[in-house]
């Protein structure tokens, strides 16, 4: 006998394997005629938007007194480049449309508290994903960048403070000096990098509270490994940041509070599933404590 009450059943359950076929199909055309008009439209207006993600490069070179620009070296670098912001940039707009076709092809092999358990998760995630991309974009990207670009001037003068030589003023006299000539692509790819990394790693409280719904992580277990994660966060904010210590902290600090989060979700996920089951009468106080306990 199944668990389950009469009114949580799968809908729609008893369609063929062709029909099944045919729908995914139906679905997935329109998901990729969605994501075609949305390049469409985003390459109309790529120009803005890679004006957008290298604005804090440009930021630092006005800073500098340096003309904020940058150049390609390939007659179709430039061009590729948009088409490549059209495609990211469209996929993005595309996916709440994407999303829901997906949705409407899985939706009827679920039960209805499943699909109420999921919804939470496919709003909670996109939005997670944009508060992360837009941390890095206005965060950490300036002050990486500032960091890279201002390593140039490092090194000289740090060799002049240690032999206690003044770099010369005239340029006949000067050494060879480096000078940022940044590239559309690399600058874009750069930029793109931390963006897609923070946006994933704000996904870890929908990663961890999903498992907890799963019973593939428990607050105990994720209370025990603190450490560890702690050790693992040090880790990834040396990896994804430039060695800036004022980065890293940041970085440490942001994705620690999502662990912290995550713990106060699945928390909250062990006490509704704990209910449940002690409301069907598979599970007793006495049961919880023991689990508690060991």
């Amino acid at each position: 006998m199944s668990d389950r009450p009469e009114a949580d059943d799968i809908e729609d359950s008893s369609a063929p394997l062709i029909e099944h076929l045919a729908e995914l199909r139906t679905r997935l055309i329109r998901s990729v005629l969605a994501f075609t008009v949305a390049m469409i439209l985003c390459f109309t207006v790529a120009e803005p938007i890679l004006n957008f993600l290298v604005e804090p490069i440009a930021q630092i070179l006005r800073a500098r007194g340096e003309n904020p620009q940058l150049i390609f070296t390939a007659p179709q670098e430039k061009f590729f480049v948009l088409i490549r912001i059209s495609m990211i940039f469209g996929l993005a707009l595309s996916f709440p449309y994407i999303g829901y076709q997906l949705w409407r092809f899985v939706a009827p092999g679920l039960y209805k508290s499943e699909k109420n358990a999921f919804l939470p998760f496919l709003v909670a995630s996109p939005v997670l994903f944009t508060m992360g991309a837009a941390f890095a974009h206005f965060i950490v990207t300036p002050l990486a960048m500032n960091f890279f670009i201002g390593f140039s001037d490092a090194i000289p003068a740090l060799a002049a403070i240690l032999t206690g030589e003044n770099i010369p003023a005239d340029v006949e006299n000067a050494e060879l000096r480096t000078v940022f000539l940044g590239s559309v692509r690399e600058s874009l790819d750069l930029s793109l990098k931390f963006i897609i990394a923070f946006g994933l790693c704000f996904q870890l409280p929908v990663l961890l509270t999903l498992m907890g719904k799963a019973g593939l992580v428990s607050v105990e277990g994720l209370r025990n490994v603190r450490k560890y994660a702690i050790v693992g966060i040090l880790v990834l904010a040396a990896l994804v940041t430039p060695p800036d210590v004022i980065t890293q902290i940041i970085l440490f600090v942001v994705v620690y509070s999502l662990y912290e989060v995550s713990i106060l979700l699945v928390a909250r996920v062990e006490k509704k599933r704990n209910d449940e089951l002690r409301e069907m009468g598979l599970m007793d106080d006495d049961d919880e404590e023991d689990k508690e306990t060991a």
